[in-house]
């Protein structure tokens, strides 16, 4: 069952991006795991609509939404291939009618399960929102592919 997250969640939420990140983001050094966890943690949920997943009343993935995109989508590594990543996405575009979204183009796992859940590449930015050179896809759901 998807549940909203509260404010007092964001410890439980930033530790999920933080494992789920280690997990998949390799191309990341530790220095930018450290500067872009506060910022997270600080700013970014705050910035956006924010759903979860509990197994055992334990946060075991989460997404976050903004008016027109999936802004994050994270998950506990020891949950990964469960179907929870799966049904956030479809809680994002038949719930809220959300299709489009920004992954890590260094995230072939992402950009993989994106490709499986309907989406495909619009366009592609060799820096991230941040000035990095991290690319990012966007990507948008294909309804009937």
């Amino acid at each position: 069952m998807i549940e909203t997250v509260l404010l007092n969640d964001y410890q439980e939420i930033i530790d999920v991006w933080e494992q789920s990140i280690r997990a998949t983001h390799h191309f990341l050094e530790e220095q930018d795991i450290q500067y872009f966890k506060p910022l997270i943690l600080n700013e970014y949920l705050r910035a956006m609509e924010l759903f979860c997943v509990r197994q055992e009343n334990k946060i075991v993935g989460f997404i976050g939404l903004s008016a027109d995109k999936i802004e994050m989508l994270f998950i506990r590594p020891e949950y990964f291939g469960e179907g929870i990543g799966k049904e956030l996405i479809n809680f994002a575009i038949h719930e809220r009618k959300i299709g489009k979204v920004d992954v890590n183009e260094q995230n072939s796992q992402a950009v993989g399960f994106y490709r499986h859940m309907g989406f495909e590449i619009l366009s592609r930015s060799p820096i991230d929102s941040f000035g990095k050179p991290f690319p990012i896809l966007t990507m948008f759901y294909v309804e009937n592919r």
